[in-house]
């Protein structure tokens, strides 16, 4: 059952630049809080033969919670704060609403003037989410675009001047856009900020609080996995009178998840690392670093099991080439930084690893998060080394997880339990070549060989 807390002041005038009011908001769960009926079908809800056709289309036959919690605030105008966990299907819970929010307006399109605007926080999710909004969108007649850095600007510009309804945006890029004059918020009727504690972190805020105060008044739509100070500074300044909904406690787990801590020896955690990657089931496994995260993809690779990496260092077509590899079933496993830990979904994740176990509770959340979504079953397993083991139940702890903990060396019965037996091994030697090196550095080995050979040739045909 969700709870729904209403602001208990009256509606307040929208402010683009008032500064947040002291005091803190309250909790979702406070005296006023009363429960309201979910929906129970989209039908139900009063939408358009063209979107439940849409939604039938990605598989969203009912409602999940978040879903049938929010929407009947949402589609009847209202601004709303929605919690829920990773892979608890907020994407549909914000674009349902927006689409029809459009729909219903009327209003024409305009070159350069977007009217929904969805911020978030990655690239990754950026597409993710266009992905999920343009069927519903193109049911009613509607466009969509997405802009984010890494790529060319061009098709994103001359998507924008088109005219389009939903713009699915990344900060960095927007604000690149809205500087060259490629892009004006002042016509926006609706907006949502998806993800949004992370939007509140990593320097975001700042440009998340520009954006925002060149938007139009309208509807606000904010969604989180978790709910602390930032997203309570972005609802102060930029919600009005917001109907607060949460279907999960912040650290809750789906009770199809399992939890495992494995305890290794610093000798033995690469080989357990490779074992728990070499079962049939889709593997994700996240390292703190992207030179870590190259490095382990290559060695499982090197030892028969076809890897892709995803992290920063890698160009934006790298990056989609590598996850559509991975979503798409061309390689078994995925090496990546946090940046996969929001924004990627990919259907069928049996087991997460934490190669690198996360130093924050939030961020563990999140990457278990890509295992077990959407009421499907999956396992995450954090590999604990011994100077590791204080801080990561530490960690555990705050984020409300009570795994199962087993000391764990190669060949546990423990890892063969959750991965079957594994895959036979598959070499790609081409895959492992040494690289090339740029011009006017030292010669690589193979380099060097190769010169080698082309001075024996000569030589041999001088002899001749």
């Amino acid at each position: 059952m969700s709870t729904v807390s209403r602001g208990a002041s009256r509606r307040r005038p929208r402010s683009r630049r008032a500064p947040a009011p002291p005091g803190p908001r309250r909790a979702p769960h406070d005296d006023n809080a009363v429960t309201l009926p979910p929906a129970t079908s989209f039908a139900e809800l009063g939408l358009p033969p063209a979107i439940l056709a849409a939604l039938g289309s990605i598989g969203c036959h009912a409602p999940l919670p978040i879903q049938a919690a929010t929407l009947p605030s949402s589609l009847a105008g209202r601004d709303v704060l929605g919690r829920a966990r990773t892979g608890g299907g907020k994407t549909v819970a914000f674009a349902v609403p927006t689409v029809m929010a459009l729909r219903n307006s009327g209003a024409e399109r305009r070159p350069g003037a977007p009217r929904a605007l969805v911020l978030v926080p990655t690239r990754e999710l950026a597409a993710q989410v266009a992905a999920t909004i343009a069927p519903l969108a193109r049911s009613v007649g509607l466009r969509t675009a997405t802009v984010h850095g890494g790529v060319n600007q061009g098709p994103q510009v001359k998507a924008l001047r088109g005219g389009i309804d939903v713009l699915v945006a990344c900060p960095g890029r927007l604000e690149d856009l809205i500087e060259q004059r490629q892009c004006a918020l002042s016509r926006v009727e609706l907006c949502v900020l998806d993800e949004a504690d992370h939007l509140a972190d990593l320097g975001f805020l700042p440009a998340v609080r520009r954006i925002l105060d060149q938007v139009a008044p309208g509807q606000r739509l904010l969604f989180s996995a978790t709910l602390d100070r930032g997203v309570d500074a972005l609802v102060a300044r930029y919600l009005d009178d917001p109907v607060t909904l949460s279907v999960d406690a912040v650290t809750s787990s789906p009770p199809e998840l399992e939890h495992h801590a494995f305890s290794v020896a610093p000798h033995d955690k690469a080989l357990v690392v490779r074992e728990l990657a070499s079962g049939a089931g889709r593997s994700l496994l996240f390292t703190r670093t992207k030179h870590g995260a190259r490095k382990l993809a290559t060695d499982l690779a090197r030892n028969g099991i076809p890897a892709v990496e995803l992290h920063g260092n890698l160009s934006q077509a790298q990056r989609s080439r590598n996850l559509a590899a991975f979503s798409g079933g061309a390689v078994r496993v995925l090496v990546a930084t946090d940046i996969a830990a929001r924004g990627i979904h990919v259907d069928g994740v049996d087991l997460v690893v934490h190669v690198d176990p996360p130093t924050e509770h939030k961020a563990y959340l999140h990457r278990s998060g890509r295992t077990a979504r959407a009421g499907a079953a999956g396992s995450v397993v954090t590999v604990i080394l011994p100077d590791q083991s204080r801080d990561v139940s530490s960690m555990i702890r705050r984020a409300g997880i009570r795994p199962v903990v087993a000391k764990v060396a190669p060949g546990a019965a423990q890892t063969l339990a959750l991965t079957g037996p594994p895959v036979e091994a598959v070499f790609t030697p081409a895959r492992h070549a040494p690289a090339v090196t740029t011009r006017g550095s030292r010669p690589t080995a193979s380099r060097r060989s190769s010169h080698r050979s082309r001075s024996a040739r000569a030589g041999r045909r001088s002899r001749a």
